[in-house]
């Protein structure tokens, strides 16, 4: 209000200063002691640009969309402590936008495999009772390719929230969850034991014999979430939700399977380096890790 007061007294208006302010319903002290601050207005708002700028270089990481917590964190491995209500306060004013999460509209996956066979739900959402490599969740999405789809099989340890493995296919075949299974088996089965439950959702791809043969070959326990919970399995559904929408600015210029898979490959490795959360005490998955097994925080967070 004083700032439109003070363009009509630079527009030389025929009401004096004291009638505008009976006008607006503001008092002239009011409106002077806000002449006398415009200098204080503009160092704050020069400060303001500053520190948007460092809170843009946040965001841009990566060149993955971040919210104000996860802005918060990337800016504390950059030295910068800043609070989280200046954050959205400075995303509010340059209109710096967060993708809002939106609920899958549906799921559609294969039926010919579905076998009878459903494994209790052992887990019963005790996701982080039990330490890394004790729960490993997995499940498929898909993602848009032009006028189909690519399908995503991931495996994720519940505690650190590591992707441990994953595999990206064009078709629902059963060969790429089976493969996953055998990634993870290459890669981590020394931080394995007897004690590991491979906990899914009770899709074809889980309930074949295909499926159970193999975990059975490596000793891996199985239990399912309750038909039609999605609460069951909802970390992994998570990663999932944030996963789409940070890779929507990426959806269009997708061209070839190749073009998904580089794009996967390089979040996955955003995700388990680079992409901190507040549940880890702000650090990423592979640093939260690092720091379970040794007792070692990051140096950036290390006071």
């Amino acid at each position: 209000m004083f700032e439109l007061i003070f363009k009509e007294t630079q527009n030389k208006s025929a009401l004096n200063v004291l009638e505008l302010c009976k006008l607006a319903g503001v008092s002239r002290s009011g409106y002077y002691r806000w002449i006398a601050a415009s200098n204080q207005r503009a160092i704050r708002e020069a400060s303001d640009y500053q520190d948007f700028l460092l809170i843009k270089e946040a965001y841009d990481y990566r060149g993955y969309a971040k919210g104000s917590r996860g802005i918060c964190m990337r800016l504390k491995r950059m030295g910068i402590t800043m609070n989280r209500k200046k954050v959205q306060r400075l995303m509010r004013k340059y209109n710096l936008c967060c993708p809002i999460r939106k609920a899958n509209p549906y799921r559609r996956m294969a039926k010919a495999l579905r076998t009878s066979t459903i494994a209790p739900n052992y887990v019963k959402r005790q996701f982080r009772s039990y330490g890394p490599r004790k729960v490993l969740l997995t499940d498929i999405t898909y993602l848009r390719l032009k006028q189909k789809h690519v399908y995503l099989s991931v495996i994720k340890d519940a505690y650190t929230m590591q992707i441990l493995a994953y595999q990206l296919s064009e078709s629902l075949e059963i060969d790429f969850v089976l493969e996953t299974i055998k990634s993870l088996i290459r890669n981590h089965l020394y931080e394995m034991n007897a004690e590991v439950w491979i906990h899914s959702d009770q899709g074809c791809h889980y309930t074949s014999v295909a499926f159970r043969r193999l975990l059975n070959d490596f000793r891996l326990r199985q239990s399912m979430s309750r038909r039609g919970n999605c609460w069951d399995n909802a970390p992994q559904e998570s990663f999932f939700g944030h996963m789409k929408d940070e890779l929507q600015p990426y959806v269009n210029t997708w061209d070839c399977f190749q073009d998904v898979k580089e794009r996967i490959d390089d979040y996955i490795t955003y995700y388990n380096n680079d992409r901190y959360q507040t549940t880890l005490g702000g650090m990423s998955p592979n640093e939260y890790y690092h720091y379970v097994i040794t007792g070692e925080k990051p140096s950036a967070l290390v006071v």
